[in-house]
């Protein structure tokens, strides 16, 4: 009988103790430090306590966090797959010269920093900044619209910055669809929109599911833009963590709120992933 090469194994060992080192042994640590008591010498105490996570479950201050959290990232997420699918569609139909100068603007972003983007959105955004006095001038507002430190000025923010990666994950999904198939539909007189809907849809859902799934835990753990754009009054739950240990040195509360939030999108990114797959596969067979 063949033995299997021990190669594979060794050529995967760093990757595998880089993710243990880096990944799975802090998670391990804020999930013990979540169970510590505050203490308000040291800020950890001794001993073991479910205090932290009862605070979370009975206090309304949290509940209104994390469902202003979670519903940041389902509106940037929603635009996010409005914007980059269709955009994705039409980068795969264009000629290779223009496909490139497209992909660099689509992705230039992404070579500047996340700070300096969403500094660039506050002059914007602003009371007196290039929106409003534009919308002022043009006689469509009376006075400003409050797009700094709004929920709606997070939502801009975080689909500038996000929707790239819906765009190649679809792009992606999008090089493996075979143009014969659409020609074949169309050939068997299906309109775009059947065939749209029923042989590039299909195809690309793989890549649409994915960039969803990015774009989501992306925008429900963002702290850079909701901090700048939202401010410290408008909180999402990753500036409240902040908050917990550097401001207020409650670790263990603050280890309690990153723990939630990491399970929340876990379960529902997995749940919804399950749910869409088996939806379309009814829809489609």
């Amino acid at each position: 009988m063949k033995q299997q090469s021990a190669l594979p194994i060794w050529l995967a060992a760093p990757g595998v103790v880089f993710a243990l080192a880096f990944v799975a042994f802090p998670l391990v640590l804020t999930f013990s430090l979540s169970f510590s008591p505050f203490s308000d010498n040291g800020g950890v105490g001794e001993g073991f306590t479910v205090a932290n996570y009862l605070e979370i479950a009975s206090d309304d201050y949290f509940h209104e966090i994390f469902l202003r959290t979670f519903a940041l990232a389902f509106a940037v997420t929603a635009i996010a797959i409005v914007i980059g699918v269709p955009e994705a569609y039409v980068l795969s139909r264009l000629k290779p010269a223009m496909r490139a100068v497209s992909l660099v603007i689509v992705l230039g972003p992404l070579l500047i920093s996340v700070i300096v983007r969403t500094l660039g959105w506050t002059i914007l955004l602003g009371n007196e900044g290039v929106i409003n006095n534009m919308l002022l001038s043009l006689g469509l507002v009376s006075q400003p619209l409050r797009l700094m430190y709004s929920f709606t000025g997070m939502v801009i923010g975080l689909v500038h910055v996000l929707a790239p990666f819906m765009v190649l994950s679809v792009w992606t999904s999008l090089q493996k669809l075979d143009p014969a198939t659409e020609q074949a539909a169309e050939s068997l007189g299906a309109g775009p929109a059947t065939i749209m809907r029923r042989i590039v849809l299909p195809q690309v859902l793989p890549g649409v599911l994915s960039g969803a799934l990015i774009v989501f835990a992306m925008s429900a753990s963002a702290f850079a833009t909701p901090a700048i754009i939202g401010g410290r009054r408008l909180k999402i739950v990753p500036t409240a963590i902040y908050d917990e240990f550097l401001s207020y040195l409650n670790w263990p509360l603050g280890a309690a709120l990153a723990f939630l939030l990491l399970l929340i999108v876990l379960g529902i990114s997995l749940g919804a992933n399950r749910y869409i797959e088996r939806r379309f596969r009814q829809v489609f067979q």
